[in-house]
């Protein structure tokens, strides 16, 4: 079965120590420390940026992986899924520890706005990349441990402060990723094919993939009418149903885990719209499945 955790609505699953701090505004940084292995599937709903101190992430990111190890960092883009495997370091009693920072438009804004950037017009994406973590963000990542111990003592003003200090060090340590910050305040545009095929059995908002694909939520509706001859809503609500009775044939997961994998709002609700589109509900779809075989 897939869940997707929300990031940062709720961020890891399992065994793990788990603490944060919470800025106003709605950036969260969490502290992950465990020493057993664990893996799941994240929504991105905020731009995140992660640093490894110890052990090793691998991360599925649409077509591409990529594995972060000790002191290395990389920046994943809001209104994405991406999935992952924690492993610990052996050498260190399996110890896997590390630091995600969920980053919103605004701060990122106000960043650029304190550091007097221009933003050029972005005319061809940035790739992510895993990055190593310079001697000053390690430290960072270390100062900021004594905080997570008494969260709701930290003073916001300092908190605030602190990730001013660390977006400062990113982007004197890696010129790549100072250049995705660039880009995420002005998204390239992408092909709505690409995006919307991507994406669309992900929980995932048309205001969401209108980001995604680097136009403003009316661009995004009239580009995606032109391009598949109906409304965006119709186009994901069809093709989600379409994977929801393929699961339901050919998997052995139940009527609410293919409701909750593909972003349906609850089982009821996936119920009545699968009823009325195959004329019939998707439990009788897997009685019928089960007399076959």
């Amino acid at each position: 079965m897939i869940k997707y955790i929300k990031v940062p609505t709720a961020l890891v699953s399992g065994d793990c120590t788990q603490s944060s701090l919470r800025l106003e505004g709605g950036t969260v940084i969490e502290s992950c420390i465990h020493s057993m292995g664990s893996s799941g599937t994240m929504f991105l709903e905020e731009h995140m940026l992660m640093m490894v101190l110890d052990g090793t992430v691998t991360l599925h990111y649409g077509k591409q992986t990529y594995v972060v190890g000790k002191h290395e960092m990389i920046l994943l883009r809001k209104a994405t899924v991406v999935s992952y495997e924690k492993e610990g370091n052996p050498d260190n009693a399996d110890i896997f520890d590390s630091q995600m920072f969920c980053l919103k438009d605004e701060l990122l804004k106000e960043f650029l706005t304190m550091q007097h950037v221009n933003i050029p017009r972005m005319t061809e994406e940035i790739r992510n990349t895993v990055n190593p973590m310079s001697d000053c963000l390690v430290a960072f990542a270390h100062s900021l441990k004594p905080y997570f111990n008494a969260p709701a003592s930290v003073n916001p003003g300092l908190l605030k402060l602190k990730i001013m200090e660390m977006l400062y060090d990113v982007s004197e340590c890696s010129k790549n990723i100072f250049r995705q910050i660039l880009q995420l305040r002005q998204p390239v545009r992408t092909d709505i094919r690409q995006v919307v095929e991507q994406h669309y059995a992900s929980p995932i908002t048309l205001p969401e993939l209108a980001y995604l694909s680097g136009r403003s939520l009316s661009s995004f509706k009239r580009d995606f009418q032109s391009t598949y001859n109906m409304p965006p809503a119709q186009w994901i609500r069809e093709h989600r149903l379409s994977r929801a009775k393929e699961m339901l044939q050919n998997t052995a997961m139940s009527v609410s885990d293919v409701c909750y994998s593909l972003g349906f709002e609850n089982p009821t609700h996936f119920s009545r719209i699968f009823k009325d589109h195959y004329g019939m509900p998707p439990s009788e779809l897997l009685n019928k499945k089960s007399i076959l075989n």
